[in-house]
Parts: C-alpha cells; sequence; structure tokens
C-alpha cells in the first residue's frame, strides 16, 4: 500500500515529509552507524528534577558489562515499583537518553523507578545480544531490589516498537522460566515479526518506519540468516509464540498505517482468546510513531493520554499494597 500525505491525519501531515528521512537512513549501514556516532553525544545526561544513576552490570553471557539508566523521584521513599523500559529504535538505534519524555511522564503519572537498559544494537551484536542485555538487567533489578529501593516482587515491562517487541519477549520468558513476576506489560506499537507475511509488514509503503526499513532492521538483528529458520526462538520474534496462557495483562496501541498493525492486532487478538485483560486502542490516520513525533497533534494528544491512563489504572490495580 502506498500511502500518501492526505492518507494521513491532518494534524500529523507537515511530519510526513521529514519522516522520510528515517527511512533512508535506517536501510543503510552507513547511516546507522552516523546516527549511533551521533547519538553517543546524549550519553549519561539526566533528566532535571529526577534522581539519575549510571550503572555497569556483569553480562550473565560474558559479554562487556552493560550500561543501565535508572531514574526515580527525588527523595523517592523505599519499595517503589519498578519498569523496565526498552527503548525503541528497530534493534538497530537508540539509547536510553533519546526516550527521557517518556520516562520522566511516567514517573510523574505515578511513582515508580523506571530502569533502562542501553542494550547492544543489531549491526554490531545480533539476537540474543539485546535479549540477554535486557533480561540481564531485570534479573540484576530484583537481585539489587534493596539498593535500587524498589519492590522485587512484581515488576512492570514497557517499550515502544523494537523496545515493545523486547518487551512481548521479556514477558514471554518470565512467563515460560518463571524467574520474575511480571504485573504488566506495555509493548507499545510492538516489532514482533520477523516473517512479514501480512499485508502491513509485506506492503507499507510510507514515510517513516515502513516494510523497507523493517525488513533492513529485522536482516541485522537475525543475523540475516536466521529468518527463514522455522525454529527461531519467539524470544526473537515474539509472534512466532503460540502459547499466550498465564501472560499479564497488557496495554498497547497501534497506527493504521504501518507495518506492525497487523501484528499488533494477531497479538491482541490472541492474548485475549487466551482470557489475559488487554487495554488496546487503534488509531487511524496514524504512521509509526506518530504519538512521540507529533506530539501537539490532538490524535497524538490522545493516544498520550490513553497510554498513560491505563498506565495509572493498571499501576493501581496490579501493583497496589
Amino acid at each position: 500500500m502506498k500511502v500518501t500525505k492526505d492518507m494521513i491525519d491532518p494534524e500529523l501531515r507537515r511530519y510526513f515529509g521529514p519522516s522520510k528521512l528515517l527511512s533512508f537512513i535506517c536501510t543503510r549501514k552507513w547511516g546507522v552507524k552516523l546516527t549511533m556516532a551521533l547519538l553517543r553525544f546524549t550519553k549519561g545526561k539526566d533528566i532535571k528534577g529526577l534522581h539519575c544513576e549510571e550503572h555497569y552490570i556483569p553480562s550473565r553471557s560474558g559479554a562487556d558489562p552493560i550500561r543501565v539508566r535508572v531514574f526515580k523521584p527525588l527523595n523517592a521513599p523505599d519499595n517503589l515499583p519498578a519498569m523496565l523500559y526498552s527503548h525503541g529504535g528497530g534493534y538497530i538505534i537508540g539509547t536510553p537518553e533519546m526516550f527521557f519524555s517518556i520516562i520522566e511522564r511516567f514517573i510523574q503519572v505515578r511513582p515508580c523507578v523506571v530502569i533502562v537498559p542501553d542494550y547492544r544494537k543489531a549491526l554490531t551484536a545480533p539476537f540474543p545480544a539485546a535479549f540477554d542485555d535486557c533480561y540481564d538487567s531485570l534479573l540484576w533489578a530484583k537481585d539489587n531490589a534493596a539498593d535500587l529501593g524498589i519492590r522485587s516482587d512484581k515488576f512492570i515491562l514497557s517499550g515502544h516498537s523494537a523496545g515493545g517487541g523486547l518487551t512481548a519477549a521479556l514477558t514471554l520468558k518470565a512467563r515460560d522460566t518463571q524467574d520474575i513476576d511480571i504485573a504488566f506489560q506495555m509493548p507499545i506499537y510492538p516489532m514482533l515479526d520477523d516473517r512479514q507475511t501480512t499485508a502491513s509488514a509485506r506492503d507499507m509503503e510510507v514515510a517513516g518506519w515502513n516494510s523497507a526499513t523493517n525488513a533492513f532492521a529485522w536482516d541485522l538483528y537475525l543475523d540475516g540468516n536466521q529468518r527463514a529458520n522455522s525454529d527461531l526462538s519467539p524470544y526473537a520474534a515474539p509472534a512466532r509464540n503460540s502459547d499466550y496462557h498465564n501472560f499479564p495483562p497488557t496495554i498497547t496501541i497501534v497506527g493504521e498505517f504501518e507495518p506492525f498493525r497487523d501484528e499488533t492486532i494477531a497479538y491482541v487478538e490472541a492474548l485475549k482468546e487466551a482470557d489475559i485483560p488487554v487495554t488496546f486502542k487503534f488509531y487511524k490516520g496514524c504512521f509509526h510513531g506518530f504519538d512521540l513525533v507529533g506530539t501537539d497533534a490532538t490524535i497524538a494528544q490522545d493516544a498520550l493520554d490513553f497510554t498513560y491512563n491505563a498506565y495509572a489504572d493498571h499501576y493501581d490495580t496490579y501493583l497496589s499494597s
């Protein structure tokens, strides 16, 4: 499907042209390298008005230590709920510091400690590197709960885009291993399916994240030769999971004009069929990441309000004392 500017929500149309640059950069290895080189200047920055920490924690796979950012309210009481937030970027770009507005609002809406791993990116470290780094960070948080001032009995998992895919994968492993009790998960328009067999994944020609960028990123994340493997782990591509029993309550959204539309809807339906509570909203006329790109648009504000209001409701319901 070729998505033209006039098909987009009117208030989002002014972002359509600039989003084409993302499509260009994120289908070229030099573009990924350049982006990551520029993003190194964001590392170590703090959020004004929050207590901010940086840790280097051991990798259980023997890789280099994992850089983990921890954000909490000033003068935070002990025993706050903890959220592991996996940042977006198609598994190929991104740092925790790119997502300060998201982290800050989570803490403002309900007091929590947000833990954000700077996981390894696919260009230099394909699957399972990012997944391992995030799961190691989750186990580290549980093991060091007293020092971090967090509850060790229940965690929130969240993330946007590729971070949403990681969220779904971490939730699946936590369900399988019972290492961690997940209170609820928030995989927001998650990147779930490497096969790209759905209509939206196979044929979504739109500015920003589209079928071409999606294929490029999956090839890097799965190191090129794993995508045809019918035995690929669902921890790499959570859409390959077929058992959704005993999953935690789930919050998500998705837009009409993005490659993850159909796989997100299928994920929601699979959870519902397993009697898992799901809070979901579909946004017509919206491209991938519309809520973070066009924050002044009415529809983006609605999506943000929906996301954080659902978060508050789940926090009050599933993390009550």
